[in-house]
């Protein structure tokens, strides 16, 4: 595969993971269950089942509602509770006190083990400190790169913002961008925060922050046009999922722009649209991974002990970028919703 890895501050942590078995595409809080029907839902290869007694996962995290990027992320999971004989409940909220009521859920529910995104460290900081109380391993994925060991969880799966940010910043310097905006979606998410500051650090040129409504597709497409229409200066639009990457395409033809588009994450279309030269770029941290990982690191505990990086280091699941150069070889994997 020729994926160009990008520069990173932290030290990767090396594992294997083998993703076989999968994964049942369902919606809001539910559980999961690994199986024959999973393995045939999706038509992934199986490499077998453990024998283990049977045990109990919460995965939560801070998925808003039509976010795409989050059924790759579950499909992650549900192939590894399928191999690993583990039950999955999966539930999410964007609102940080609404994800801690369902962390609390998980508690009282006693799981064997809890997966959990920190997009909001400060208000999951006391429930996840009960969960752990409880004598529940907690492992972090996805959000909380900066947080997850100061709340003591056993690992965490994912990448480092701020370093994709300035990665991107800098990919943007070689394409010969003067101004951009970073467009972020949910005001105080610590990881979309980082992306825009990382951004900022590493381009030489202008980044303005703008803030949209990510709960609101037509309110984003309207307030992206209406910035473009406002400053013809602005040549590059960076957005932060490729939903709103996608709906950024249609504003800069509703504005008459001749800015060009880059963006973290993909998904099916996001592909299609790099292929067709609407997108130039995307930062892909591989989504599937960071389930598959944050399910099968709790396994892994529970049967054996193990958990990866000693408790100090993060396993890092990214950032590569994705462009004209390599998409061919990804997008058979995403026409699959893997990548």
């Amino acid at each position: 595969m020729n994926r160009t890895i990008l520069p990173r501050s932290r030290r990767i942590v090396p594992i294997a993971a083998v993703a076989s078995a999968a994964a049942l595409v369902l919606a809001g809080c539910s559980s999961d269950s690994g199986g024959k029907k999973a393995e045939e839902d999706t038509g992934a290869v199986s490499a077998g089942k453990a024998n283990t007694p049977r045990m109990k996962v919460a995965m939560i995290t801070h998925a808003a509602p039509g976010d795409t990027f989050w059924d790759t992320i579950r499909k992650g999971a549900q192939a590894a509770a399928a191999k690993d004989n583990v039950e999955l409940i999966y539930s999410s909220s964007p609102d940080g006190a609404k994800q801690a009521n369902l962390v609390q859920n998980a508690i009282d529910q006693k799981v064997d083990g809890i997966a959990v995104t920190l997009a909001k460290p400060d208000a999951m900081k006391s429930t996840v400190a009960k969960a752990k109380k409880a004598g529940i391993p907690v492992v972090g994925f996805n959000g909380g790169v900066d947080d997850w060991k100061g709340q003591g969880l056993l690992e965490y799966f994912g990448q480092d913002e701020y370093v994709a940010g300035e990665a991107f910043g800098r990919k943007l310097n070689d394409e010969g961008a003067k101004h951009n905006i970073c467009v972020i979606m949910e005001q105080g998410h610590v990881a979309l925060e980082a992306r825009c500051k990382g951004v900022k650090e590493g381009f030489k040129g202008k980044t303005d922050v703008l803030y949209v409504n990510g709960t609101n597709m037509p309110s984003v497409k309207s307030t992206i046009t209406a910035k473009l229409k406002q400053d013809s200066s602005i040549d590059y639009v960076v957005t932060l999922g490729a939903p709103f990457a996608m709906t950024a395409v249609q504003s800069l033809g509703d504005a008459g722009s001749k800015a060009k588009l880059a963006t973290f994450d993909l998904n099916k279309d996001l592909i299609g649209a790099i292929e067709d030269g609407d997108i130039q770029f995307a930062v892909d941290q591989q989504p599937y991974l960071q389930g598959y990982l944050s399910v099968d690191s709790l396994w892994l505990y529970k049967t054996n002990g193990n958990f990866s990086g000693g408790g100090q280091e993060p396993v890092l699941t990214g950032p590569a970028f994705v462009d004209k150069s390599n998409v061919d070889t990804i997008a058979k994997f995403a026409a699959k919703g893997t990548r």
